[in-house]
């Protein structure tokens, strides 16, 4: 399906909100395949610039931050997960991964062709997660696309064993800063994407869905991370989203050439740090396979 315009947010998260107490995932579920188009859309530049500051980004300069596309995506990848055939309830999503592949820099006077498909469900040993494609086009040409991973928990009976993500380093990344979190970062990063999943506003809220306070959203943490990292033009990046961080608090960001990590206090005395956000940034070589749909 096409469109010029994008869905608005409110009534997405309202119609998920009312849906999400009817769905019940089990593993093995099925997703109707569907794949939603937004051609023609042009940058908000204050909004742009809003979520700069937000993140960490420079303002200012002709380029998207990496993760941008991410943000304008996200209205139809809501349109998908607050639909009656998503299986999977919205309230209570986790983002548990992220893999971006941008073949170039991306200009903020450019216009964009945007599309986003649910790629599949998939097992896991905490519940289902679904995997969300997001792609964008400059005249028919892919220029940038990412593969989410969104996980609904619930209790499994079949035994799935999800394979563990790799083990921690024995040497930890070298800490480059050092970041105090408010307990607004969520309700700021929320203002200036759209993404307003209770869990990242207030805590009473998140304590409905097993967190003790808000937690701030994945994606912030990973471009809060590449912000830091400097400026990207052609490149890869894959974060894996190990552990909420909760608002507000105090995050250690680390880094040692294409590796980097969100690291927090241990859970006592003695005992190491919680590691939030493990990551990779590489250069995008011309020969790398896409997941691209139809254009």
């Amino acid at each position: 399906m096409a469109d010029r315009s994008s869905p608005a947010l409110t009534p997405l998260l309202a119609q998920g909100a009312l849906l999400s107490p009817f769905k019940r995932p089990r593993s093995g579920a099925e997703v109707h395949p569907s794949r939603l188009v937004l051609r023609g859309v042009r940058i908000d530049v204050a909004r742009l610039a809003r979520y700069e500051r937000v993140c960490g980004f420079a303002t200012g300069v002709d380029a998207l931050p990496v993760t941008y596309p991410h943000v304008l995506g996200f209205p139809l990848a809501m349109r998908i997960m607050a639909s009656r055939s998503f299986p999977l309830p919205l309230l209570g999503l986790v983002h548990t991964s992220i893999e971006i592949r941008q073949r170039q820099e991306l200009a903020a006077t450019g216009a964009y062709e945007l599309g986003v498909r649910v790629e599949g469900l998939a097992p896991h040993r905490r519940g289902t997660e679904a995997a969300v494609v997001t792609e964008a086009r400059v005249d028919g040409v892919l220029v940038w696309e990412s593969r989410s991973t969104y996980l609904a928990r619930h209790r499994t009976t079949t035994g799935v064993r999800t394979p563990e993500r790799a083990p921690d380093e024995s040497k930890p990344l070298p800490v480059r800063a050092e970041w105090r979190l408010g307990g607004d970062v969520g309700r700021r990063y929320g203002a200036v994407s759209g993404d307003r999943n209770p869990i990242h506003l207030h805590p009473l809220a998140a304590r409905l869905f097993g967190f003790r306070r808000a937690i701030a959203h994945g994606m912030w943490t990973v471009a809060r991370c590449l912000a830091e990292h400097g400026p990207q033009s052609a490149v890869r990046v894959h974060a894996d989203f190990r552990a909420p961080v909760l608002l507000p608090g105090t995050v250690a960001y680390a880094a040692d050439g294409p590796a980097f990590a969100l690291r927090g206090p241990g859970a006592g005395p003695g005992e190491r740090p919680l590691l939030h956000l493990t990551g990779e940034i590489h250069p995008l070589l011309p020969a790398e396979p896409t997941r691209a749909g139809p254009p």
